[in-house]
């Protein structure tokens, strides 16, 4: 066996397991959500990243290009995420960077697909 197909093998079994701790991990909060019986934006938020992992697993596992994109959007959610959970009591400077991050995550999104339909 080369190296490149036992390098390409653990990583195929990275990306599993992966999937498999991200899939319980998604469990577990819908569990605690049951037990809570309530839902609020920051677990709706907290779902969508672990889709979107789980979409970046697929994605990675199946070769696709342009994959950058995807860790951008788990980026942005996550900031999005941290924003709604720090709630109206932080301080405002920390809120603007917050945003600025994101907006500049979204112009690095917005660069890369352009890049990608002039290939």
């Amino acid at each position: 066996m080369s190296i490149k197909r036992l390098i390409d093998a653990v990583e195929k079994i990275f990306l599993a397991l992966i999937a498999c701790f991200t899939v319980v991990a998604m469990g577990q909060e819908i569990w605690v959500l049951i037990e809570n019986r309530r839902v609020a934006l920051q677990d709706l938020l907290l779902m969508f990243i672990y889709a979107e992992v789980l979409g970046m697993l697929g994605a990675f596992y199946v070769r696709q290009r342009n994959l950058i994109i995807l860790p951008l959007f788990i980026a942005m959610t996550a900031l999005s995420r941290l924003i709604v959970l720090q709630g109206k009591d932080s301080d405002p400077i920390v809120l603007l960077y917050e945003a600025g991050a994101i907006l500049l995550i979204a112009l690095a999104c917005w660069v890369t697909s352009r890049m990608r339909t002039e290939e």
